[in-house]
């Protein structure tokens, strides 16, 4: 099996279903190994590290879009993602991301721990009501979702009437993010960009009327101050990728990492009696099972090479943070969960200049989120057969049944 082929598989539903052992077999032909004509797959970790931090190996940004696929962008939900700090490179990378983190900062996030201490418990209480009887509660629905929505509806500033929206939003849209065959799987994701641009528009322009102490008031103030630096359409594309950014990967953290547990009994225990860390604990589940797995670059320098494979001006880097978590040259037994790992370091938020803004958010809800919900639930249990999203580039539960009596 070759790089190209491995690629194939991986877009299957089997190989979606489980990557790994796809990632193992590309760990056996090397760190990076050719792809298909102009394309390279790399799976070492500190290849994917190379990439990710070397600015020589850009995103497709709207620019190189424009230029060699016109027709993506009669697509809303690409036109979105696209103004975003998401999948744009310096200097505008720069300049927007810097007024962003400059509101969406370690002060901001520390403050809403006891915000994400009491959403915990209440959820918790109503995990127990729902659960009462023994009858089993989708655990994805019923919290993995709700807590990283809530938190960060509430940072945002939207009104809790209407965060019911955004979990069928986010879904649709980040249909955007994968590795699409067909542009036709883009209706959903089209639909949800609108109407999430639309909701976002009227938010802003409200709270740009009256504003409150939250995050939208603030990023829609930097940008009323700084007009030359963040343009109107920029501030809602980045709007809509801190929303659903800031719940779907920390939802998909917290079934992956659940999942674990139940397949880990002794784990469960130790984070209980408070033998384990939770921080390392989050740290495992990222790197064992990332929620997300693959992020891609494309070479813009004719003499680039990654683990001393050529890579020049044009191929596309598809870099598997997922295999390169499993590296068996960085990570002795890969392929065995040990939440007492101690330098993880695992990729799953990215690096360099695009290492995840919200990776500290998620972390905070994960470390207080997994020893409350096992504390008040000693019998936790899955309560059926849980199903798995067919994504590969975001990957999470789809449902995980539990029983809490």
């Amino acid at each position: 099996m070759d790089g190209a082929s491995i690629i194939e598989q991986l877009m299957t539903t089997e190989g979606r279903f489980d990557p790994y052992p796809l990632y193992a077999r590309a760990h056996e032909l090397g760190a990076a190994v050719p792809a298909g004509p102009g394309a390279v797959l790399v799976v070492g970790h500190a290849a994917a590290n190379q990439v990710l931090r070397n600015p020589a190996f850009a995103l497709e940004d709207t620019k190189s879009l424009a230029a060699d696929h016109a027709e993506l962008f009669a697509h809303p939900s690409i036109e979105l993602f696209g103004r975003s700090i998401l999948q744009r490179n310096a200097p505008d990378h720069g300049r927007v991301r810097s007024l962003i983190a400059s509101a969406f900062n370690a002060r901001r996030v520390a403050a809403l721990r006891p915000a994400i201490e009491a959403t915990v418990e209440r959820l918790l209480d109503e995990l127990a009501d729902r659960g009462s009887d023994g009858s089993p509660v989708d655990f994805m629905d019923a919290f993995a979702f709700r807590l990283p929505v809530e938190v960060i509806c509430e940072l945002l500033g939207v009104p809790a009437a209407d965060r019911h929206r955004f979990r069928g939003l986010a879904s649709d849209l980040t249909i955007a993010l994968e590795l699409i065959q067909d542009l036709g799987e883009l209706a959903a994701a089209d639909l949800a960009a609108e109407e999430l641009s639309a909701y976002l528009a009227e938010l802003t322009a409200e709270r740009l009327a009256r504003p409150t102490d939250d995050l939208v008031s603030e990023l829609v103030r930097i940008a009323a101050d700084s007009a030359d630096r963040i343009s109107g359409e920029e501030l809602l594309s980045n709007l809509a990728l801190l929303l659903v950014a800031g719940f779907e990967t920390t939802t998909n953290l917290l079934g992956n990492g659940l999942a674990l547990l139940f397949r880990h009994p002794e784990a469960a225990e130790g984070l209980r009696t408070g033998a384990l860390d939770p921080s390392l604990f989050t740290d495992e589940v990222l790197r064992y099972d990332s929620p997300v797995q693959v992020t891609s670059r494309i070479s813009t320098a004719p003499d680039l090479a990654v683990a001393g494979l050529p890579t020049p001006t044009g191929t596309v880097v598809f870099t598997m943070l997922g295999a390169a978590n499993h590296d068996p040259a960085r990570y002795p037994r890969p392929d065995r969960f040990d939440p007492t790992r101690t330098d993880s370091q695992p990729l799953s938020f990215g690096g360099g200049s695009h290492f995840c803004l919200g990776s500290q958010l998620a972390r905070l809800e994960a470390d207080i989120a997994v020893p409350a919900l096992l504390d008040r639930f000693p019998r936790l249990a899955p309560g059926g057969v849980p199903t798995r999203r067919d994504r590969l580039v975001l990957r999470g539960y789809e449902t995980l049944p539990v029983t809490v009596r």
